[in-house]
């Protein structure tokens, strides 16, 4: 066993330390498949991690990063062999199992899924679990029952990568997308990926009413607070809002009034511990329906090196569309 690069979080008496430093593979935690990690990704909750401006990392040392696609290296899982090509989002990648923001990781084979047909490597990574929760919010609307001849859909947070991504599949399902952002200067990028209308955020930002003009029958959350409550109260009768986002805030400043007056209901999207058929469903979605030729248009790749600035640019606001890690 050697050593390899990645980006370290230690816990000091000052606070987080964060910096790239050679790791000992035999440092790695248990698991029954070792991976050469080819690219992770770049999520707000990354980005979390690496400022500590949250609670994310619940171990120490810590390599973050929750997203990864890579070749394996070694495997005792029955259902990969080196040279397997996979990806991982979640469980607990750069939380509290050492992440993807390394050259190696060994993880649990049922974390893994193999590459779906149809992508690339570096286009898996460009989806990432910002587009894999994209996805999950587009069939959870669907088992609701909501299709796009019932009314406009919203996107919050619409710059941002679940927002670019929620945008081009909602467009090309055939919804009128009304995305809603603090960026105004994006609006041009927006409406190239689909939007048919753009909001400023400020309209949503102040305390909601109990029950406001309807305005749309579904929609995907990605702020919180002030943000997903007006939302709510905007929401058409028998309508639903998927909530998989926190960039506002945890709390929800709202009445019942929109789900006991209109029927509204609140679908709440986690895209860390889904269960591996859904997980399934979704990216076979994402391969099958996602206009690739737009995600490249909305995804911009930097080196490890560039990790740690790119992690406090996502959490001051400052990232549009989607952020490829490369790391090997």
């Amino acid at each position: 066993m050697g050593t390899f690069k990645a980006i370290v979080i230690e816990k000091t008496e000052a606070g987080q330390k964060v910096q790239q430093r050679d790791f000992d593979e035999s440092d790695l935690m248990e698991g029954d498949v070792t991976v050469r990690v080819a690219y992770s990704t770049l999520n707000y909750k990354d980005g979390l991690a690496l400022t500590g401006k949250a609670p994310v990392v619940r171990r120490f040392p810590m390599i973050p990063g929750v997203d990864l696609s890579g070749t394996v290296e070694h495997s005792s899982h029955p259902d990969f062999k080196a040279g397997d090509s996979v990806i991982l989002n979640g469980w607990g990648l750069g939380e509290t199992h050492l992440g993807a923001y390394a050259e190696k990781v060994r993880v649990r084979g049922e974390w893994l899924l193999h590459l779906p047909k149809g992508l690339s490597l570096l286009q898996a990574m460009a989806i990432g679990t910002a587009g894999y929760t994209a996805m999950l919010s587009l069939i959870a609307m669907e088992r609701h029952g909501l299709r796009c001849h019932k009314g406009p859909a919203i996107v919050t947070g619409a710059a941002g990568g679940v927002g670019s991504v929620a945008v081009t599949l909602l467009a090309r399902a055939g919804w009128h997308v009304i995305a809603s952002t603090g960026r105004m200067h994006e609006a041009e990028y927006l409406k190239h990926l689909g939007a048919a209308e753009i909001m400023d955020r400020s309209e949503l930002t102040g305390p909601a009413r109990p029950l406001g003009k309807e305005r749309w029958c579904t929609g995907v959350d990605t702020v919180g607070s002030h943000t997903l409550a007006n939302v709510l109260s905007m929401t058409t009768y028998g309508g639903a809002i998927t909530a998989c986002g926190l960039a506002g805030g945890m709390d929800l400043p709202t009445s019942v009034a929109p789900f006991i007056l209109r029927g509204v209901s609140l679908l709440g999207i986690d895209s860390v511990m889904t269960p591996r058929a859904s997980r399934f469903e979704a990216w076979s979605r994402l391969a099958r329906d996602l206009n690739l030729a737009l995600l490249e248009t909305m995804t911009n790749v930097i080196t490890l090196d560039q990790v740690m600035d790119a992690g406090r640019a996502i959490v001051e606001g400052k990232v549009r569309g989607r952020t490829v890690v490369a790391i090997g």
